[in-house]
C-alpha cells in the first residue's frame, strides 16, 4: 500500500458499495449523507467509536483506506470510523447526545490518516481481515465481498479462498448462498424487505443448502459448478417455499418455520424428504408435528408407552395429598386400566405368531 497522507473529512465520502451496509437495500447513489450516518448508528454501534475518539481522540496508526473512484475519495475501510468523526464534527447529523468534545480533538480530527488505494488491489487485505481476520462481518457481509472480487475482478474463487485465509469449501458455500439469494430476488420469489424479521439470518440458508434433504428439494447444483443460478427453473416454486420456511413474509404475515437453526434446520431437513411430513407442512402444520411423521411408527409408540409410564408413576406419587376421593376420577382411572388391558392383549396376539415362527425355524 501507499504512504499515509492527512486529508480533510469534507473530502472523504461513504462506500455504499462496502459488503456491510450492501445490507441495507435502501442505499443508493442518491442516499444522503445523513441517512447514512442515521444507519450506521443504528445498525453498527458509530456511538462507541465516538466515546472512543471524544477520550482519546483518534489513533494516527489506524489510516483510512481509500480508493478515488468518479472524482471522489471513497472510504473503503473504516466507513463507522468515518462516521465516528463527522458525528463529532457535525452533532446535528444524528438525533442522539454525544458527549461532550474538546476543541483541541475537534480541530485534531478535521484531516485523519488515508491511504490511498484502488479496490482491486486492496481486496486481499479486506478480505483477510473481515472474512477471516480480526474484525469479522458477518456471514451476508463474507458472501458479498466474496461475490463482488469475483464478479468485478474475475479472481477464481480458490484463489479469494487462498488470500484471505480461508478453506476452499467454505468460500464456495458462501458464494452459492448468495446467488441463490440473488436468483430468488431476481425471480421475485424472494425479497429481503418482506422477511418476517429485521435481521437477514443468511446463515440459515447457506447453512442449509448444504443438508442431502434441502438439496435434492430444489435439485441444488455443486458448490464446485461457477455459475449464478443454481437452482434450475423448474424448482423455483421450491424454493419459493424454502424461503417462506426460513424467513417468513411481512405481507403476507407469515412467520417463518426455521425460527432457530438448531434443531429446526435439520428438522426441515427431514421433512422435505417425507412427502406426507411435506404435504402437512405446506398445509400449514407447525415443524413439530410435520416432523413426527417423518419418525418411525415403532419409535412413536416406544415413546408414547414410556411417556405414558412416567405420567402415571408420577400420579401414582400423588394419590396420598392429590386425590380428593373424587369418582369420575376414579372412573378415568378405570378406563385407563381397560385401556392397559386391551393394548397388552393386541401387544401379546401380535408377539405370539412371531413366537411361534421363531420357533419353528421360520423367523
Amino acid at each position: 500500500m501507499d504512504k499515509i497522507i492527512m486529508m480533510s473529512v469534507s473530502e472523504l465520502f461513504f462506500d455504499i458499495r462496502n459488503p456491510r451496509m450492501v445490507e441495507f437495500n435502501e442505499l443508493t447513489p442518491q442516499t444522503t449523507e445523513k441517512r447514512i450516518i442515521e444507519i450506521l448508528w443504528e445498525a453498527m454501534d458509530v456511538r462507541e467509536l465516538v466515546l472512543s475518539i471524544a477520550a482519546s481522540g483518534y489513533f494516527k496508526n489506524e489510516p483510512l483506506i481509500v480508493s478515488t473512484e468518479t472524482g471522489r475519495n471513497i472510504v473503503i475501510e473504516g466507513n463507522r470510523r468515518l462516521a465516528a468523526i463527522k458525528v463529532i464534527l457535525n452533532p446535528e447529523l444524528i438525533r442522539a447526545e454525544i458527549p461532550e468534545v474538546t476543541q483541541s480533538i475537534k480541530e485534531s480530527i478535521r484531516e485523519v490518516p488515508t491511504m490511498i488505494e484502488k479496490r482491486e488491489d486492496a481486496w486481499r487485505y479486506l478480505g483477510f481481515k473481515h472474512v477471516n481476520g480480526p474484525a469479522k462481518w458477518g456471514s451476508y457481509a463474507k458472501a458479498r465481498y466474496i461475490a463482488q472480487v469475483h464478479a468485478d475482478f474475475r479472481i477464481p474463487l480458490e484463489q479469494i479462498a487462498n488470500q484471505i485465509g480461508d478453506t476452499h469449501k467454505t468460500v464456495q458455500r458462501l458464494y452459492r448462498g448468495l446467488m441463490v439469494v440473488v436468483q430468488a430476488e431476481k425471480e421475485k420469489i424472494f425479497s429481503r424487505d418482506d422477511a418476517k424479521r429485521s435481521y437477514f439470518a443468511f446463515s440459515h440458508l447457506y447453512t442449509g443448502l448444504q443438508y442431502k434433504g434441502i438439496g435434492q428439494y430444489l435439485n441444488l447444483k455443486d458448490e464446485n459448478e461457477d455459475t449464478k443460478e443454481f437452482v434450475p427453473k423448474s424448482k423455483l416454486d421450491e424454493l419459493g417455499e424454502l424461503f417462506k420456511w426460513l424467513y417468513g413474509s411481512e405481507k403476507a404475515n407469515i412467520e417463518p418455520v426455521v425460527q432457530s437453526q438448531n434443531p429446526h434446520l435439520r428438522q426441515l431437513d427431514a421433512i422435505v424428504q417425507s412427502r406426507e411430513a411435506l404435504a402437512a407442512l405446506r398445509d400449514g402444520e407447525s415443524i413439530d408435528n410435520a416432523l413426527e411423521l417423518t419418525r418411525p411408527a415403532s419409535n412413536i409408540f416406544e415413546d408414547e408407552l414410556l411417556k405414558a409410564k412416567r405420567s402415571l408413576v408420577k400420579a401414582k406419587g400423588l394419590v396420598t395429598e392429590g386425590y380428593d376421593g373424587s369418582e369420575s376420577l376414579l372412573k378415568i382411572v378405570e378406563s385407563i386400566g381397560n385401556i392397559a388391558y386391551d393394548l397388552h392383549e393386541e401387544m401379546e396376539r401380535k408377539k405370539s405368531p412371531r413366537i411361534k415362527r421363531i420357533s419353528q425355524g421360520k423367523g
